[in-house]
């Protein structure tokens, strides 16, 4: 009978451990008293809520053995807050190529506990649930899929049964993503076919941008909020981060010193917490995944973006993992962590509805989150 016992409570340890490992993220504080104070969770109690939506006026196209189909099929979550006092913002938010919808978690949670609703969505091919292998090059398609949502869960805002009923402002919508997330971001802020005009602010994370030219962001005044680690192995900083801020005059950059690109993603800090450099790991991935296959998709991204007619640059293309990983990357909890204060300061300063909020937030976003995290932030406009 003991010996029973013992197996069993061996086997409680192991499971609570793997539970642990596989679902309890890495936690990490910063530095300096407004951002400890900042950082805390909100007054809302977060709701989530799975749904599907589907977009019958667009396809999914066919590609290897996927027969492809008439429609486009987007499984998501939303994360929302409780007992909201009145209608709040709306984030969209876009996971990276073979990732997925919870990819973005830790923001999701904490946006939802300050008021915001958040949604992001499993994208047909390019995410981790893809037919087949993702299909990089369909990013083209997510612009059209981040409108469908919005069209989506604004029904749902003026749907008096609906749980959603009057919790979403029309007048603040965001967009924010990681990786090809944070090029859906862009292109649907800034394409001029594929824009749209309801978005009022957007945060691109270690997005790549290498090919658009100052014409291309001609087309909104959006807030741009840029967040890139400098030893991106996967993006690279030097080709897609620092460019920006002169062809976006305006654009905010915030720089986390000896971050990695995998290290913006909730599995980082989890299943992927004692790895010297997750960008090794997501290199090899994104190798595998592509193989031979990248050149050609890159060529029929490009061509599917258009020309120097829409502010594209047909000989910038996407280039990934061309510099080897740091042997030791800023740990995914503090990328996290950083990720997290920027983007709900910069929200902040665009959303909130006292302009001294409003100003208060821009000021901790510029002066105070690179002034007590001076180690491992900076910030340039």
């Amino acid at each position: 009978m003991k010996k029973w016992r013992v197996v069993a409570a061996v086997m409680a340890i192991i499971i609570a451990a793997g539970y642990w490992f596989l679902t309890i993220p890495e936690t990490a504080a910063p530095n300096g008293s407004e951002s400890i104070a900042l950082y805390r969770p909100g007054p809302y109690k977060v709701l989530s809520e799975g749904f599907t939506a589907v977009d019958k006026t667009r396809p999914t196209q066919a590609y290897d053995d996927y027969a492809g189909s008439a429609e486009r099929v987007l499984n998501g979550d939303i994360w929302r807050p409780e007992g909201l006092r009145q209608p709040g913002p709306l984030v969209i938010y876009s996971h990276g190529f073979m990732s997925f919808r919870q990819e973005g978690l830790y923001l999701a949670k904490f946006l939802a506990s300050h008021g915001y609703s958040v949604v992001a969505v499993d994208y047909p091919l390019t995410g981790f649930h893809a037919p087949g292998k993702s299909l990089m090059r369909d990013v083209i398609k997510q612009p059209g899929d981040v409108s469908f949502l919005i069209d989506t869960m604004l029904e749902r805002n003026a749907d008096p049964a609906d749980a959603l009923h009057d919790t979403l402002d029309p007048r603040k919508i965001a967009v924010a993503g990681v990786s090809l997330g944070g090029l859906t971001t862009t292109l649907v802020t800034f394409h001029r076919a594929l824009r749209d005009p309801r978005i009022a602010a957007a945060i691109s994370i270690a997005g790549p941008s290498v090919m658009f030219t100052p014409d291309f962001f001609r087309t909104s005044d959006a807030p741009y909020l840029l967040i890139y680690g400098s030893d991106d192995a996967i993006v690279s900083y030097d080709e897609n981060a620092t460019p920006l801020l002169a062809k976006r005059p305006g654009s905010i950059l915030v720089t986390l010193k000896g971050a990695s690109h995998a290290g913006f993603a909730q599995p980082a800090s989890t299943l992927m917490r004692f790895i010297s450099n997750p960008d090794g790991i997501g290199c090899r991935t994104v190798r595998d995944e592509l193989g031979n296959d990248l050149a050609e998709q890159n060529r029929e991204f490009m061509a599917a973006l258009g020309g120097p007619e829409v502010g594209v640059s047909l000989d910038k293309e996407i280039d990934f993992c061309t510099s080897p990983p740091i042997p030791l990357a800023m740990k995914a909890s503090r990328q996290h962590m950083f990720a997290t204060l920027a983007a709900y300061s910069f929200l902040q300063s665009v959303f909130a509805d006292s302009a001294e909020v409003r100003d208060s937030a821009r000021n901790y976003l510029l002066k105070t989150l690179p002034r007590e995290n001076s180690g491992e932030v900076s910030v340039s406009l």
